[in-house]
């Protein structure tokens, strides 16, 4: 019995508010509670908190040295498992931290990628969770064997038997490490490769992509149930999707798109954990839509809203059309926002979806073009390219030629225009 209900780690939480360092860096209440719901998420428990604010962290330890000796009082009263700090510590503050504490430490990176691990299940989203593993590793190795180098660095004075190993210890870590992460490197690309393959069939098929994007735990899983009347788990805690979801939507009568969700986002989401989950959030890039998923019932939703903004335009995704999605509106009381591309909705009772799907048919149109085409069988083949790279809704064979109702994109447009009864080229002012 003692087996199934495993003890929760209890968790000191730390954060530190420097002027010296960047503004979205700095701990802050917001984050604290943040940093709290992700121990909760990883399945500790957070117990205490401790915030400091300084001019400069300190190099050594982090944080003050009377802090510290605060943080650690507050370990041993509330029997502690771990400290968690909010910000990124260096390798050497991490274990000089962890032997003045005398409990394990962790950032707020190393506790994101832990909860990773927990929550990929497909074989991608665990490639990618062992390759920003192990990023995250290599740079803490020289911390993990600082006793070792310093022995190995004193020019003779070292202990017998202690000269050489600790260094030729480290640098084979080191490069079975490298290794891993080139490993893994490699099979992601074969991964991207697959996604290719079925990037152009969808592209083949004519089948826009739309893709939800938002801060994590905004409701996107709940706003993909409800559009499409799925039962993917949405649960109430950060990160519960790693693995992109992708489910059909019928827009209207002759339109059908593929709905994405996308892993949540998240402020000081470490470098190389969106270095690694390119793969997946690639697909933003190649979206024909995305929605953005605003969590209207919280407080800090503009900063959050913010953070996904920034997190877009690293991935290069900034041009793709956005439809700005604001959830929980039947949580919120006040003035709901308002303007073009503009969606308020309630994933949970269904407010707004009618209005979300309108929108997004809207945005689409204006890249795309619904015609009726009559082709004479002397054009004919010009179906292979609509069969390429158009929607066919409906084709008959007729005495005059072929009559096409399709669904194009602009580019598409332009070159099978002609065929559409009674169109004609627009005149420049000189030529009416």
């Amino acid at each position: 019995m003692t087996d199934t209900l495993k003890k929760k780690e209890r968790a000191a939480l730390a954060g530190l508010s420097a002027a010296s360092m960047e503004e979205r860096e700095r701990s802050s209440d917001v984050s604290m509670e943040e940093l709290s719901a992700l121990v909760e998420t990883a399945g500790g428990e957070p117990v205490a908190v401790v915030m400091q604010n300084l001019a400069a962290p300190n190099t050594r330890s982090f944080l003050g040295e009377g802090k510290v000796q605060e943080l650690k009082e507050l370990i041993e009263a509330n029997e502690c498992d771990l400290a968690v700090f909010d910000n990124e510590l260096t390798p050497s503050q991490m274990r000089v931290l962890s032997e003045e504490l005398g409990v394990k430490v962790l950032d707020r990176s190393g506790l994101i990628l832990d909860i990773f691990a927990q929550r990929a299940r497909t074989r991608e989203g665990q490639l990618q969770v062992e390759l920003a593993q192990y990023k995250y590793l290599l740079p803490r190795l020289t911390g993990m064997w600082t006793h070792l180098v310093r022995q190995t660095a004193s020019g003779g004075s070292s202990p017998i038997g202690t000269r050489g190993p600790g260094e030729t210890q480290l640098e084979t870590d080191r490069r079975h490490i490298r290794r891993k992460i080139q490993k893994l490197e490699e099979e992601l690309a074969q991964v991207r490769k697959v996604r290719e393959t079925q990037r152009r069939r969808r592209e083949k098929n004519a089948m826009p992509v739309v893709a939800l994007v938002g801060y994590t735990n905004v409701g996107k899983s709940s706003l993909l149930n409800r559009l499409t009347g799925s039962d993917i788990p949405a649960n109430d805690r950060l990160f519960d999707t790693l693995d992109t979801t992708t489910r059909r939507l019928r827009l209207d009568e002759i339109q059908e798109v593929l709905l994405s969700d996308t892993v949540g986002f998240i402020r000081k989401l470490p470098t190389h954990l969106i270095e690694a989950f390119k793969a997946t959030l690639e697909e933003l890039k190649y979206a024909d839509v995305l929605l953005h998923v605003i969590d209207l019932s919280s407080d800090e939703w503009q900063e959050q809203a913010h953070v996904v903004d920034d997190l877009i335009r690293q991935l290069g995704a900034e041009q793709t059309p956005c439809i700005r999605v604001f959830n929980k509106c039947d949580e919120f009381f006040g003035i709901l926002p308002h303007g073009e591309n503009i969606v308020c909705v309630s994933a949970r009772t269904g407010e707004g979806m009618d209005a979300l799907i309108q929108k997004i048919s809207a945005v689409l149109d204006q890249s795309r073009h619904r015609v009726h085409l009559c082709i004479p069988y002397a054009d004919a083949g010009i179906l292979d390219l609509l069969n390429r790279e158009a929607i066919i809704k409906n084709l008959e064979y007729g005495e005059g030629g072929i009559e096409i109702d399709a669904v194009v994109t602009a580019e598409v447009f332009g070159r099978i225009r002609r065929f559409i009864p009674g169109w004609e080229a627009p005149r420049e002012a000189w030529e009416q």
